[in-house]
């Protein structure tokens, strides 16, 4: 990704919007979640600590704007709603999965933060959707 010699480097505009939109506050902890499940809005807000339903909520609406994740309503009493990525959505398993190798090797936490089952996404069990 270097500049050839005697050229400036610059900013792939593509690179810069897809880096902008999966960095917003709370993005990337949901389609981390999504990746490995379909989830209801419940389970997703329990799933992010801190995360408000606000927050949530505009940050899923957002995503389906972008067709990266998808509403479902399941006509039932009481209705359901769950939310899956699509498959552009699923297409960042590869990004995220690097993002958790990376993180694996170079974040460091607390001892009383670690997640000792966290691993990278691939091999677990995920819907195909």
């Amino acid at each position: 990704m270097r500049a050839p010699a005697g050229f400036p480097p610059s900013l792939c505009s593509r690179f810069h919007r897809a880096s902008e939109l999966i960095g917003r506050r709370w993005t990337g902890a949901i389609i981390y979640v999504l990746l490995k499940s379909r989830c209801r809005f419940a389970t997703l807000r329990d799933a992010i600590p801190d995360i408000t339903d606000r927050m949530l909520s505009e940050r899923l609406q957002e995503l389906e704007h972008e067709g990266i994740v998808e509403r479902t309503v399941v006509p039932e009493t009481p209705v359901r709603v769950e939310y899956a990525l699509t498959k552009k959505g699923r297409a960042l398993t590869s990004a995220f999965d690097a993002i958790a190798e990376w993180a694996e090797r170079w974040i460091k936490l607390e001892p009383a933060v670690a997640e000792p089952d966290e691993k990278p996404l691939h091999g677990r069990g995920r819907r195909a959707g």
